[in-house]
This record gives structure tokens, C-alpha cells and sequence, in this order.
């Protein structure tokens, strides 16, 4: 039998679990488990429901037990940013609430006063968007102040997880960083910044790394799944995950990780936090190794699927590729990433108004928003190119949104280098391959990448 290892990859939209081992040398993936994720109202705010989550990671690791395929080791990613608090007990104090909450954007100014954006950046090296969690932080001490009072523990949503197995409450380093909260230079929290800003000092710990061990399950829940493992820290920030997965050793390599969201950068082993860099929205999230994901948060997907999930589910998103394939472009386009669509009540609405239309059709609409997103890729790499000040070679479209051809088309042809698409299950392989390097199945990074190559269909756009 070979060794498995279980990537469990959450997502805003769906979660799934899958099994990895090595086959002759290759990667072999398993789905074993899919749920559906999202947000919900409670108490007038968007939360996750994190006992769900909970409840479906537990699930899925029956269902291993149900094949008689029994991991070994088993890593968690999600999204950033969120998290829960616990108190003394290690209960969870309040809601989950989550970034695409409203409250974000009114606790913004708060900070401000406190730290400019200037100092922030320099500091954290963090793109500024309103839902980074020393902005959630702010409304939770404007809206909440007794639920932060009792807080003993911060938990990103992962490390959450990880406890609800383990009962030991780490903080995950790739995570952790995308909060605006880790400084820079120390890789650790930055406490003088906690300290100004007001926040308990006690819910901040030491930070664990990629590849670092979180401890066996708990009795109860090896109970429960009939079986024990070892939790290993993959990159828990799935972006991490996803970028580890690249399937090049090349230094001048652009990835965009394409889903709901659409993360485009580059890696690099030392940080730009020049002001010229914060006012290109670049981002300094950490990577394994600590090489930092220098790259821009774009609205991506979202946009096609919240249109999707407003027609009721009429169409599936081929056909809707198929109608915006069909107008082949139009004179409308939109700033993706304005805020208007974060979470607006109706996504078509928001587009219409944009443009201002009062009812656009639906053909033009879908139309709009892709090749939108490609002129903002085309854009992004053209700053990125300008800001690392050296030629870059290929783009590397990895994640769900890989397999969207017609999006991908319209970005080959917006850009002068190559474009190639694949692995589509980027996040969950270099969740694998976090607990591969940890366990010496790989003796490194490069030969890590180098297996992704060889085991994955990767094609030239």
C-alpha cells in the first residue's frame, strides 16, 4: 500500500479533500470528499459557519476510512485573512465573521488615525484591502469590545481547524500574514503595532512555519474516524499552497492562481516595500521558505460565479463562456476589483450601473467582465515587469480557473511572453507537497516543482 497523504483545501465556495501519494516517481491525486462552503447572515453580519466546516473535515477523513485508503499525514488550507477567537476554555466567542462583511470598510478609517497607510505598508509590506484582519480586528473592537476582552487566542481559519483535531493551537505563518499584522523583516507578529493599535497582545503567539508538525488527532476524533494520523502545516493560506505547486523553477516565472479570486505576482526572496509598490497594490503574503508572494488580490471569478448563482443555476459556466465567446468583445468594460462588487445584493445590478446601463444584456454583461479581467491581468504583469525591473518570461495560470480556455485566450493575447495553463489542483497539490517535503519525499522546493511538472497536464495556451 502507499503512503497517503491527505490535502484537505477549502475554498469560499466549496471544500474538498484529496488523497496524494507517489507512483513511479509521479504525484497521484484522489478526490475524496466535496462540500459546499459560503457565507450566510447571522446576527445582521456574513459569517462562515465554522462548526459546518468543522463538522465536514471530519467527514471527509471517514471517507478514507470508508475506501481503505488511511493517510498518514494530513494537512489543512483555506482562504486568508478570517479567523475566530477563543477564550479561556477554547470556546469560540461570537460569530465567524467574514471578509466580505460590510463593518470592514468603516473600522478602515479607524486604523488610520492610529497607523497612515504609509507606516502600515512599511511595516507589513500588506496590500491595502479593507477586510485584512487588522481592519477586522478594528470593528471587532468598535462593534464587539467584549468579545475581544474575553478572547484568550486568535485562530486563522485553518489553524482553527487544525485545533478542533489536534486541540493545539498554532498559528500558521502563510496565513497569518495576510492580515497586515506580521512584520516584514522578523517574520514573527508585529507586537509594537498590536501594541498601538490597541489590541490584546495575548492573542498573538509564536508563529509556526510550512512543513512544521501540529500534532496527532485527539482520542475522540480518532474515534470518531476510525484512525490516527500526524497534521502537518501545509502553507495554510491556499494561495501558498497554490504557489508552491508552480510547475517551473524558473525565478522570472508570473503565477496567477485563477478562482474566485485571482492572484497574480511573482515570487521573490526579498521584499519592495517602496511606495511605489503599495500604490500598485502589490502584497507581500508569505511563502514557504519564506520567499514572499509578491502579488495583487484581483475580484477574479467571483464576479462570473455570483452572476451564475443569481440566474438561479440556469446556465452552467460553459454555457455562460459560450456567450460571451459569441459577442467576441464590446466597448464595455469595468474596474474589477472596485468595491461595488465585493458583495453587492445583485452582481448584474452593480455591472449595469458601472456601465452605465440600466439593464445590460446578458451576453454583453458576461462579455464585459472577461475581457475586463484579462485587460487587468495584462495590466498587473506590466506593473509587476516595471516594479521587479527585470524580464519576465512566462506566465503560469495554475488553480480551478485554469481549465476557463476562453479567459485564458483572451490573456495570451493581451500579453508578448508565453502563457501556459495547469495543474488545475494547484492548491491542494502543493498542500501535498508541503507534507512531502516535511516527511523527505522531496529533498527540496525544486525538486518538488519538477515532480508537479512531470505528474500534471500543463499546456501552452
Amino acid at each position: 500500500m502507499p503512503n497517503y497523504y491527505l490535502a484537505i483545501d477549502i475554498g469560499a465556495s466549496s471544500g474538498r479533500h484529496i488523497l496524494g501519494w507517489v507512483e513511479n516517481g509521479k504525484i497521484m491525486l484522489e478526490e475524496v470528499y466535496r462540500f459546499p462552503n459560503g457565507m450566510t447572515e447571522k446576527n445582521g453580519h456574513l459569517c462562515w459557519d465554522h462548526e459546518a466546516l468543522a463538522a465536514n473535515v471530519i467527514a471527509g477523513m471517514k471517507q478514507c476510512a470508508t475506501i481503505g485508503k488511511i493517510p498518514s499525514y494530513m494537512g489543512i488550507d483555506t482562504w486568508g485573512v478570517d479567523y475566530v477567537l477563543l477564550d479561556e476554555n477554547g470556546k469560540v466567542l461570537g460569530d465567524a465573521i467574514g471578509y466580505r462583511d460590510s463593518r470592514n470598510a468603516l473600522a478602515m478609517p479607524e486604523v488610520d488615525k492610529i497607523v497612515p497607510k504609509e507606516e502600515l505598508y512599511a511595516r507589513t509590506g500588506i496590500q491595502r484591502l479593507d477586510y485584512n484582519t487588522v481592519f477586522q480586528l478594528m470593528a471587532d473592537k468598535m462593534h464587539r469590545p467584549e468579545t475581544l476582552e474575553k478572547a484568550e487566542k486568535l485562530l486563522m481559519t485553518p489553524d482553527y481547524l487544525g485545533y478542533v483535531l489536534t486541540g493545539v493551537a498554532h498559528q500558521e505563518y502563510t496565513n497569518a500574514t495576510t492580515g497586515a499584522l506580521v512584520n516584514l523583516e522578523t517574520g514573527e507578529w508585529d507586537m509594537e503595532l498590536i501594541e498601538k493599535l490597541g489590541y490584546p497582545k495575548k492573542l498573538f503567539g509564536k508563529l509556526s512555519m510550512p512543513c512544521d508538525t501540529l500534532g496527532e488527532l485527539r482520542p475522540e476524533i480518532q474515534k470518531e474516524v476510525g484512525y490516527n494520523l500526524t497534521v502537518i502545516h501545509p502553507a495554510s493560506h491556499d494561495t501558498g499552497s497554490a504557489v508552491l505547486a508552480m510547475p517551473t523553477n524558473s525565478e522570472n516565472a508570473i503565477y496567477l492562481s485563477s478562482g474566485t479570486w485571482s492572484l497574480m505576482g511573482i515570487e521573490r526572496k526579498t521584499p519592495d516595500a517602496s511606495i511605489a509598490s503599495m500604490e500598485k497594490s502589490f502584497t507581500h503574503e508569505g511563502g514557504v521558505e519564506r520567499r514572499f508572494r509578491y502579488l495583487t488580490n484581483i475580484m477574479g471569478l467571483w464576479i462570473i460565479q455570483s452572476i451564475k448563482k443569481e440566474l438561479g443555476g440556469k446556465y452552467s459556466f460553459a454555457e455562460l463562456c459560450d456567450m460571451a465567446t459569441a459577442v467576441g468583445d464590446t466597448e464595455y468594460r469595468i474596474n474589477v476589483n472596485d468595491n461595488r462588487f465585493l458583495a453587492p445584493k445583485s452582481m448584474m445590478k452593480a455591472i449595469s450601473d458601472a456601465c452605465g446601463l440600466e439593464e445590460m444584456p446578458l451576453d454583453v454583461m458576461l462579455c464585459c467582465v472577461y475581457n475586463s479581467l484579462a485587460d487587468y491581468y495584462a495590466k498587473t504583469i506590466s506593473d509587476l515587469k516595471e516594479i521587479a525591473g527585470k524580464k519576465l518570461d512566462a506566465l503560469h495560470i495554475i488553480g480551478g480557473g485554469s481549465k476557463d480556455d476562453y479567459l485564458n485566450e483572451l490573456t495570451a493575447k493581451r500579453l508578448d511572453i508565453p502563457v501556459y495553463a495547469g495543474p488545475t489542483e494547484a492548491t491542494a497539490i502543493g498542500n501535498l507537497l508541503a507534507q512531502m517535503l516535511a516527511t523527505g519525499v522531496f529533498a527540496n522546493i525544486n525538486e518538488a516543482r519538477e515532480a508537479v511538472f512531470n505528474s500534471f497536464d500543463v499546456k501552452k495556451v
